[in-house]
């Protein structure tokens, strides 16, 4: 049964206009009356609060930290993984920057053999959209198709067909669910040794301990390909949105990682060059 707050904020409202008022009291009064479930849901309701009102954080997550794989570590993620399925699925977003929620749902029917063109349903805006895939991933996805194709017709179309006997999710739908997808990401990452954890998180719900944030997900696949994108394009933030289907540029900047060899390169570069500035000054 869920907590009427809307009563109890009519309540709380009169009361507070009350000279009598006292808030201990208050709390006193409802904490026998309400259920265990209704006593969870009140505290994470108020942690929340908390959390939104002075544990609000003023700045990005991870700031420069690079959220992306880089060349060697994506280098070892493939060579990790041990599954055909799993390959092709992490390819898709390594190589075309599509949401692991996009990515399990591509279907033989969302693809024009005679284009390359991949027809996406855009999971953010609702949107359908298009990308051509590009020649060598298009090559692996004809390979795969032909040695799975009973398999494939079996799954309504769906390229990434779950294994019943391995799949342990029961769901209507015939092809990976999310959680299942991340949990293999995570396996092949481990085994590849190439993650760290940053931070932990705040939790929001009572009684559940901070979990470790992990620099590497399956997101980090998107943001490798925005990246690789915009630096083929000579950083192009107009043709790499597109690319990435942002609606607004300056998302695509977020997803764009940071180079601490340029980043570091250009102070060096700066501070030499202020350097010789200095010294010709001293110099007259």
């Amino acid at each position: 049964m869920n907590i009427n707050l809307t009563y109890y904020e009519r309540r709380l409202e009169r009361e507070l206009k009350s000279e009598h008022y006292n808030p201990q009291e208050q709390i006193r009064a409802m904490l026998p009356v309400l259920s265990k479930s209704q006593m969870e849901e009140l505290t994470t309701t108020i942690r929340k609060a908390y959390l939104s009102r002075f544990k609000r954080r003023r700045t990005p997550k991870y700031g420069n930290l690079n959220k992306g794989f880089t060349e060697p570590q994506l280098n070892m993620f493939f060579r990790a993984i041990d599954d055909v399925r799993f390959k092709l699925l992490f390819q898709f977003q390594a190589t075309l920057g599509l949401r692991v929620g996009e990515s399990v749902k591509v279907n033989i029917g969302d693809i024009d053999f005679e284009t390359r063109e991949l027809r996406i349903h855009t999971e953010k805006a609702k949107i359908l959209d298009s990308l051509i895939i590009p020649i060598s991933l298009f090559q692996e996805l004809i390979v795969y198709i032909k040695e799975h194709k009973d398999r494939i017709e079996a799954a309504k179309g769906y390229l990434f067909y779950k294994e019943a006997s391995k799949d342990q999710y029961q769901r209507a739908e015939p092809y990976f669910e999310l959680n299942y997808v991340r949990r293999r990401f995570r396996e092949y990452i481990d085994i590849a040794d190439i993650d760290d954890v940053y931070d932990v998180s705040e939790e929001t719900r009572a009684n559940k301990k901070p979990r470790g944030l992990h620099r590497l997900t399956t997101h980090s696949l998107r943001h490798y390909a925005i990246t690789k994108f915009a630096k083929s394009t000579n950083g192009n933030l107009i043709l790499t949105s597109r690319f990435a289907r942002h609606t607004d540029p300056s998302t695509t900047m977020v997803y764009i990682s940071k180079d601490k060899k340029e980043l570091y390169g250009a102070i060096d570069s700066m501070a030499v060059g202020e350097a010789e500035s200095l010294k010709r000054r001293l110099g007259k």
